[in-house]
């Protein structure tokens, strides 16, 4: 085989080389940019979870100052019912009594379901807080490896021009010139095997 022929079969492969080398360093920032979607959709989670159970606790805080409010008007009118004078009166403010006994009931019955739900809620921001961390982790160890790769393939790159470089020397300039033309119109490709009479 003739020696240029050798040469440029090799050149080509360190084209192929470099040119797979230069488009994996071109995707690391949407690696990067995954990685962080990744972690920033957890995070979204856990900060979900966090205003689900504020807002559930506020919720119970504001049912829990109805229910005094609703106690101190209990114990008004209990007073009030020592001091009525009729019978009309007093039918009337045990009625208002039973009303303030119904208020608190349904809103210490709503206080209860508040809390059954902030135990549900507070185990989900743990399971959320849990799965954060885990992907805080993964996330981590996916950046420490897409960084040594990077190293390794910028390492490769380096090598590969100098190989280049170097063959580029031996070569006949015109049989570079022609691999030069034909690898520019023909997207980096100027030497193919062929198997079987076709190039692959």
């Amino acid at each position: 085989m003739n020696p240029d022929l050798e040469r440029l079969i090799a050149l080509q492969r360190l084209d192929s080389a470099a040119q797979d080398a230069e488009r994996r360093l071109a995707e690391e920032p949407e690696r990067h940019k995954a990685i962080d979607t990744r972690l920033d959709d957890k995070s979204q989670l856990v900060s979900a979870a966090k205003e689900h159970l504020t807002a559930s606790q506020s919720a119970r805080r504001a049912l829990e100052k109805e229910v005094s409010v609703h106690q101190g008007r209990l114990s008004k009118f209990r007073e009030q019912a020592m001091a009525v004078k009729t019978n009309q009166e007093y039918h009337a403010i045990q009625h208002e009594i039973a009303f303030a006994q119904s208020e608190i009931k349904a809103m210490e019955d709503q206080i209860l379901e508040r809390m059954l739900e902030a135990d549900e809620l507070t185990a989900a921001l743990k399971r959320a807080e849990a799965e954060l961390a885990a992907e805080q982790k993964a996330c981590d160890a996916d950046r420490r490896a897409l960084a040594a790769e990077q190293v390794e393939l910028k390492e490769r790159l380096e090598r590969v021009r100098s190989e280049r470089h170097a063959l580029v020397s031996a070569l006949d300039p015109a049989a570079f010139a022609t691999f030069e033309l034909v690898a520019r119109r023909r997207n980096g490709v100027a030497v193919a095997e062929a198997r079987e009479g076709v190039c692959t």
